[in-house]
């Protein structure tokens, strides 16, 4: 195994594993808004919002994959010679964003789907859900931040 083939792992993990928290987070909030709009389908557009959130987990994750890819030259020209120490640190990279998107897309899901179910119940409060579910997205970004600055290290 040589660095560029660690650096492809480090690829694939980051948008493996926080494309895993998406899928699962909006299995969930797609569950609860289906279960608000059988009774109140002009919902639609506030729940949507609230059933995109966890959307965001995968995002960060193929960001930091794009990121390796163009730093090791596979996207963007020609790959570079990658040492076994640069290859260790493309793997490790992907960890924060990867292993913080699968728990946050979860925990987001799981907050969105009760401010969707609030939603259902009083609509003038959907802005409140929508905040309170963004917050656990904090995390996550700064997991994205700490990705994005070792891998400019």
């Amino acid at each position: 195994m040589d660095g560029l083939t660690l650096a492809l792992i480090g690829a694939i993990t980051a948008t493996l594993l926080s494309g895993i928290g998406s899928a699962i987070g909006v299995g969930i909030t797609a569950r609860a808004a289906s279960g608000v709009l059988t009774e109140k389908p002009n919902l639609f557009g506030k729940l949507l919002v609230l059933l995109a959130l966890p959307t965001t987990n995968g995002i960060y994750g193929f960001l930091i994959s794009i990121l390796i890819l163009v730093q090791t030259g596979i996207i963007g020209g020609a790959a570079v010679d990658v040492s076994m120490n640069e290859g260790w640190k493309y793997l490790f990279v992907s960890l924060p964003v990867g292993i913080v998107g699968i728990f946050a897309g979860i925990a987001q899901a799981k907050a969105a789907a009760g401010a969707i179910y609030m939603t259902g119940k009083k609509p003038e409060l959907s802005a409140r859900g929508i905040v309170m579910a963004s917050l656990i997205e904090t995390y996550l970004i700064l997991a994205l931040l700490i990705s994005v600055l070792i891998i400019f290290s």
